[in-house]
């Protein structure tokens, strides 16, 4: 395949197959520069389409890309999303559970959302699960619908290595760990901040918490988004322990997927997503 220029097509060039045929004529078919890669299925500029990412990435409001660079709210909102989804599919595919004999992991649940009221009762917001290794700082992060026994073990059993000691406080659901196959320990959040017997607390992950909710600020309007949020901070963290430009590795991703089958113009825009 050769790269040929085209003044009418809107990147410029195509590419065009010389291979010469077994009857000895030229093959001459051609196919867009964007076909198979990242850019399939957008109607934007490949220029801006680099610069919308880059802004993303960055974490720069929504308002101030829009005003900036001319573009729709719906268009960096899409963009957005697709970005996000790059993150999730990536630690997904590239995430290892943490723990394992002789490892602490601290676990806990907390609620993220703005504190909304509706005649007077209290509306939920997203419930997360989270557990950080002691010392190595390892640590996953799961939007889960609810916090019964059956998710909260699903989840950990995903992502905690059997033999690990998992501190908890004594909330019920976390009862059956010590049947799993974990070293479970449990304090009294209501009557210590570090158990006076045991010395078990889960004061590192209080303190993650706080981190994650600074760095979420905003988000939550639509729940069914939550886990893309949570990539985005995961990704940032990730690039910043590795001391790499987010945009830069952003790409390195995108370069080694298959987007054949993806069309990124085609997603769904969603209007109340802020950020």
């Amino acid at each position: 395949m050769t790269l040929s220029k085209r003044p009418q097509n809107t990147d410029g060039y195509i590419w065009r197959c010389r291979k010469r045929l077994t009857d000895g004529q030229k093959c001459d078919t051609s196919r867009s520069i964007r076909h198979g890669t990242w850019f399939t299925g957008s109607h934007l500029d490949l220029r801006t389409i680099l610069a919308l990412t880059v802004e993303i990435i960055h974490r720069t409001p929504r308002t101030k890309i829009v005003a900036d660079m001319e573009v729709s709210p719906t268009t960096v909102t899409d963009w957005t999303q697709f970005v996000r989804e790059t993150f999730v599919d990536y630690l997904e595919n590239h995430s290892e559970s943490i723990g394992g004999p002789g490892k602490i992991v601290e676990i806990d649940e907390s609620k993220f959302g703005r504190r909304k009221y509706n005649r007077g009762h209290y509306v939920e917001g997203q419930w997360v699960l989270g557990g950080i290794e002691r010392h190595t700082n390892k640590m996953f992060l799961v939007a889960v619908h609810d916090r019964s026994s059956q998710t909260l073990t699903d989840c950990i059993r995903q992502w905690v290595l059997p033999g690990t000691t998992i501190y908890t406080d004594c909330w019920t659901p976390y009862d059956r760990l010590g049947e799993l196959g974990y070293n479970h320990l449990t304090f009294n959040h209501s009557l210590h901040f570090v158990d006076p017997d045991t010395g078990t607390h889960t004061n590192t992950i209080e303190g993650m918490w706080r981190h994650v909710k600074f760095n979420t600020h905003g988000y939550g309007r639509k729940i069914s988004n939550f886990q893309q949020y949570l990539g985005h901070y995961l990704f940032d963290r990730l690039v910043k322990s590795d001391n790499v430009d987010g945009y830069l590795r952003f790409l390195h991703i995108v370069s080694r997927i298959d987007w054949s089958t993806m069309t990124p113009g085609t997603l769904t825009a969603d209007e109340d997503d802020q950020n």
